[in-house]
């Protein structure tokens, strides 16, 4: 990569942190500051609209900001362009994920396996055990798989279609589901943010797992108990039309427990270690197979003929995994739940991950996320404003530089020798790297997992983010161990 002559690189294997001297924090966060005011301008003119494309160009205005920035410090265009090109081929794994998402819920609805499990789960949870039950279910899967984002594109989209179906708030929901699969990401030793925080850290997974187990099941816990008290708020006069959905939902597809094999492989496939787009790939075209063994009709109705052959069965099959197909049905609280995007549905999510890259690799190419990260290291001097400094920056990251892995490594690279010098063990910032890093980055709209999830599920961030609770309470518990000082480890002394 090109250097200007006031800027250096660390590199940290795939990961790099630009630094420049000669800029100052007010020129760094110049960017962010009208980023902030364009964004929240757009959203209060558009309003729900704002993620519809605004808000995508918003970002990229964000981006021309740092861009004068980084001229009037003679940081050259072609530096920042390909600091920008670094940043969107970090992100063509993720891409690829979106686009698989949406080819398997195209394929999981016509195969019956996403109706069979809203069949199956009204009959099996009610409003009031509901929301615990998601929260619990995907923790479960999370930890098994080693990803929340796994965890979404699964059972999440299930659950979601249940709590449509029972009357239940999408996003309580939705807060329910990614406060369990986040959960279950930060403690699985498959996860790759739970691999990545003790190697920036500089200590081992399992001391990580364990030292991060204090604040986490704590959280989780108090996760556990909202959710109860909101499953009690639930009105559950609904349950008298749950039958006439059970019936509608079987006169549109055939129910049986067999689906259930599809999703069973795929998670399997995952805990397996098999690379997550492999995995969705496989439930992708078993769902398709299992579509035409199961579901003839439906897949003929798609294809929009009366007798299904090869010929109708490709169109359909590959009509569902593109773009957006529904299976007619006359009950209109099953219409939404009987449609699913396909992979263009995740074009409007793509779109805004490239744009919030623009505006991350920008930010990363002129030096301002290093010079922010420094100016919140020498910010506070005491061991809770060390701490406080470090949640500070994960979170100001997972806004700026729009995703979750450098909001874990530009910290854990700024601060761990901080952290040396403090006498506290690397396990504390390891720690509160994903306190604060990994889980708040599902409640910004344009970083790389607010947005997938978002698309994903079909529930937009600022309809959800209040009920994530797990992802907004997990910070403040960190501080508040580090404000009484607990489960606070110091360096062995020598």
């Amino acid at each position: 990569m090109q250097e200007n002559n006031n800027t250096s690189e660390i590199k940290i294997g795939d990961q790099k942190i630009i630094e420049n001297k000669e800029l100052s924090i007010w020129e760094a966060l110049i960017p962010v500051f009208a980023l902030i005011g364009m964004l929240a301008y757009n959203v209060f003119v558009f309003g729900d609209d704002a993620l519809s494309g605004s808000n995508q160009f918003i970002l990229l205005l964000g981006g021309a900001v740092a861009a004068l920035v980084g001229f009037r410090n003679k940081i050259s265009f072609n530096l920042m362009m390909d600091e920008v090109a670094e940043n969107i081929k970090s992100t063509a794994s993720a891409i690829l994920i979106l686009l698989m998402v949406g080819a398997l819920a195209g394929t999981w609805l016509i195969s019956g396996i996403i109706p069979s499990m809203i069949y199956y789960g009204l009959q099996i949870l009610n409003p009031t055990i509901f929301l615990v039950a998601c929260l619990i279910i995907c923790a479960v899967i999370s930890i098994a798989t080693g990803s929340s984002w796994t965890t979404a594109a699964t059972v999440g989209i299930a659950l979601i279609g249940i709590g449509e179906a029972l009357g239940i708030s999408l996003g309580m929901t939705a807060g329910a589901v990614l406060s369990g699969a986040y959960f279950g990401d930060k403690m699985s030793p498959m996860s790759d943010t739970t691999n990545l925080a003790p190697a920036m850290a500089g200590t081992d997974l399992f001391t990580h797992i364990k030292y991060m187990a204090y604040t986490t099941i704590p959280t989780f816990v108090i996760c556990i108990l909202v959710f109860v008290i909101l499953g009690f708020t639930q009105n559950a006069t609904g349950d008298a039309d749950t039958q006439v959905m059970l019936t509608d939902i079987k006169k549109a597809f055939n129910i049986t427990p067999w689906l259930f094999l599809v999703p069973v492989i795929v998670i399997f496939l995952i805990v397996k270690k098999t690379p997550p787009l492999i995995a969705l790939l496989a439930g992708t075209i078993l769902g398709g197979v299992f579509a035409l063994i199961f579901q003839p009709h439906v897949v003929a109705q798609i294809a929009n003929v009366e007798k299904l052959n090869f010929n109708a069965a490709y169109k359909g099959i590959l009509t569902a995994i593109t773009v957006e197909t529904s299976v007619p049905t006359d009950n209109e609280v099953l219409k939404d739940l009987f449609t699913a995007g396909g992979m263009a549905k995740m074009l409007g999510t793509i779109w805004l991950i490239l744009c919030a890259m623009v505006f991350g690799g920008i930010m990363d190419a002129i030096g301002a996320l290093a010079r922010i990260s420094r100016f919140m290291l020498n910010l506070f001097d005491s061991v809770f404003g060390l701490f406080a400094s470090t949640v500070a920056t994960c979170i100001g990251l997972n806004f700026t530089a729009s995703d979750q892995y450098l909001a874990l490594v530009v910290p854990g690279k700024m601060y761990a020798q901080a952290y040396r010098d403090k006498g506290l063990a690397p396990e504390n910032l390891s720690r509160t790297l994903e306190d604060s890093g990994t889980v708040t980055s599902v409640l910004v709209p344009w970083n790389t997992c607010g947005a997938y999830h978002s698309g994903v599920l079909g529930v937009p961030v600022l309809e959800y983010a209040a009920f994530a609770v797990f992802n907004w309470l997990s910070p403040f518990m960190t501080l508040l161990f580090a404000a009484f000082r607990i489960k606070i480890k110091e360096l062995a002394s020598k």
